[in-house]
């Protein structure tokens, strides 16, 4: 159903140090970027992006917006969270762990990234 996620950036150096730290954890690589200065990450068949807004005004995240990571394991989870929190990220809901609810056990970890877009990792038990 997707082709890819795309968030905006007001910085995009701080975004590639949080980003590629993040996708290393997880076992993807480092950005590839292009001419226009977007990221540009590919791991698992998906693409994620990262830009400047084309239109010139300041990148915000999305009230109520958030974008989920599939893992491998809680300790994939963990390793990404950690990542994340040492790279510019902000911890937020629950630490991370298993949460029940309507889809089942999931193991599930929160962060904001250096813009305010919210992560998550998510891990079906």
């Amino acid at each position: 159903m997707y082709s890819h996620n795309m968030v905006g950036s007001n910085d995009i150096a701080r975004s590639k140090t949080f980003y590629d730290a993040t996708f290393k954890a997880i076992g993807g690589k480092e950005a590839i970027q292009d001419d226009k200065g977007r990221l540009i990450y590919m791991h698992n068949g998906g693409i994620f992006l990262v830009t400047p807004p084309i239109d010139g005004q300041p990148a915000t995240a999305g009230n109520g917006c958030t974008i989920g990571f599939a893992m491998e394991s809680p300790e994939q989870a963990d390793a990404w969270h950690a990542a994340g929190v040492a790279n510019g990220g902000t911890a937020i809901e629950d630490p991370p762990g298993v949460r029940e609810g309507g889809m089942g056990a999931l193991y599930l970890a929160y962060l904001r990234d250096p813009d305010g877009n919210k992560l998550c990792a998510l891990k079906r038990m």
